[in-house]
């Protein structure tokens, strides 16, 4: 490294083994937690990372090598005249006078021509940065990136941390703009590089007892695929949903994909069921069969490659909506953004009558009750209660006395008693009790006396005892008794 008037300058070997000298300009970006971002003298079209720790240096230096020397077929593509850069990926090693390796030279990708792939996904966040709400540009997206991914992947590279905050799109194209490619998990000719860095809700779930060092292709499927999905599905995560139960735990997206809560499969989750405003009913059926390769057991997740092979056979067979110019949809099901959206309104609506409904106490709007009105009715309230009491109470001493005197109310009665038999009577009785525990449910919100249970309990068991007192008398069971017995 030298300082020439306050400038810092580096060696910079490239992949072809010649050498130069950079000079950096004015920090551009403090970067992330592996390095800072400057501007390069002369070098319009490139930028300088150098890393934080330099105690990395021999390492560091093994990795950048193994990139100059496996660079994934993916050049710059120029539109209207514009060079669109997509990946950031070293171009020569920088180090200084001492021979460390201090960081490296890279192509320059404009972020602010880009943004994060998490913006397209929200409506509200596409409004708010003018972004196209072009349904198709979505998918075109999500092709970019299983087309980078594929291309990683085929020299044997994966990104481990793959995230949509990770990756970037052109705002005018939706090209990928991939950086901080140091990071990866790098093959080189006689080792592996690792990742350093992985991120929940893209964590796979056989991946979760491992480190990052130890992830490669399965993890960048499983993410690839979680981003495909929220891309064709308004930002749902795949492993999100409504649980079942209300009283259900709680679980973390991470939890839910470790225990394979995928709701929007083949068949019902036990755990959840799908977000209420999810698209994925509207799919191609081959794209929810890739779906369901990749979030259930199966083991045999897609390959960045069918993914790539998928979202192009459906970028050129989209149908076009006739109600809303932004919208396209795959199946003869009609188009799901147009269904989706009605759903929301519909639901916004029956909000909005609901919150302009008065809320009512009694038949009053609680809104037009002052203190001293709103006193008045608990009074109210209070005495109706008391009432309701002693109603009870009345009834409950009147159902005493009827059935202490059942006996000699059914005295008048005993000749036609007998004639029915024991039988008939026997099944009378049952009826009739039947009948008193269907009135005292039946009434139990009029007299909420007949709420306490242990009461209408005791006095079903009275009235039972009163008719089999009533009726053993009338049919002097007693007497038939002896008379079977021999002893009259």
């Amino acid at each position: 490294m030298e300082n020439t008037e306050d400038k810092l300058v580096y060696n910079a070997i490239y992949a072809d083994g010649s050498f130069g000298k950079v000079t950096l300009q004015e920090l551009i970006n403090r970067g992330g937690a592996s390095g800072k971002i400057y501007s390069v003298e002369n070098k319009p079209d490139k930028v300088a990372k150098i890393f934080h720790n330099l105690a990395k240096s021999h390492t560091n230096r093994q990795k950048l090598e193994s990139m100059l020397l496996n660079k994934p077929n993916f050049p710059p593509v120029i539109t209207d005249g514009v060079q669109y850069t997509q990946i950031a990926w070293p171009e020569a090693i920088l180090e200084d006078e001492k021979g460390f390796c201090v960081g490296y030279l890279m192509p320059l990708i404009n972020m602010d021509e880009a943004v994060s792939l998490d913006h397209l996904m929200q409506k509200a966040i596409r409004k708010k940065l003018k972004l196209s709400e072009k349904y198709a540009y979505r998918i075109f997206a999500a092709y970019n990136l299983a087309a980078m991914v594929t291309s990683l992947h085929k020299c044997g590279h994966y990104i481990v941390d793959l995230k949509p905050s990770n990756v970037s799109v052109y705002k005018e194209n939706m090209l990928v703009a991939m950086v901080d490619c140091d990071g990866f998990s790098i093959k080189g000719e006689k080792s592996r590089y690792p990742a350093e860095f992985v991120s929940e809700e893209y964590i796979y779930p056989e991946g979760m007892d491992k480190s990052c060092e130890e992830m490669g292709e399965e993890q960048d499927k499983f993410a690839l695929a979680v981003i495909i999905f929220k891309l064709l599905n308004n930002g749902i995560h795949p492993f999100s949903g409504v649980p079942r139960k209300n009283d259900a735990e709680m679980l973390t997206i991470q939890n839910r994909i470790e225990e394979y809560h995928y709701a929007y499969g083949l068949w019902p989750d036990k755990y959840q069921a799908p977000h209420p405003y999810s698209l994925h009913e509207y799919f191609d059926k081959e794209t929810l069969e890739l779906f369901e390769r990749a979030f259930t057991k199966s083991g045999n997740r897609p390959s960045a490659y069918e993914w790539q092979e998928h979202l192009w056979k459906l970028m050129h067979n989209l149908k076009q909506c006739k109600n809303n110019h932004n919208h396209v949809y795959f199946t003869g099901k009609g188009c799901g953004l147009c269904m989706i959206e009605d759903k929301f309104y519909r639901r916004l609506n029956d909000i909005k009558k609901q919150k302009e409904t008065p809320e009512t106490l009694r038949g009053f709007e609680l809104s037009a009750l002052s203190s001293e009105s709103i006193k008045k009715v608990k009074e109210a309230e209070q005495a109706l209660q008391a009432r309701q009491q002693k109603i009870g109470w009345g009834v409950v001493a009147a159902y005493l006395v009827f059935f202490a005197f059942l006996y000699k109310i059914l005295r008048l009665l005993d000749d036609e008693i007998i004639a029915l038999g024991i039988g008939i009577q026997a099944i009378l009785t049952t009826l009739l009790m039947l009948g008193i525990n269907r009135l005292f449910r039946k009434y139990e919100n009029q007299l909420p006396l007949f709420k306490q249970k242990s009461l209408t309990d005791m006095l079903q068991v009275y009235a039972l005892i009163c008719i089999i007192i009533a009726l053993v008398s009338i049919n002097d069971i007693p007497k038939n008794l002896l008379n079977l017995a021999g002893m009259d």
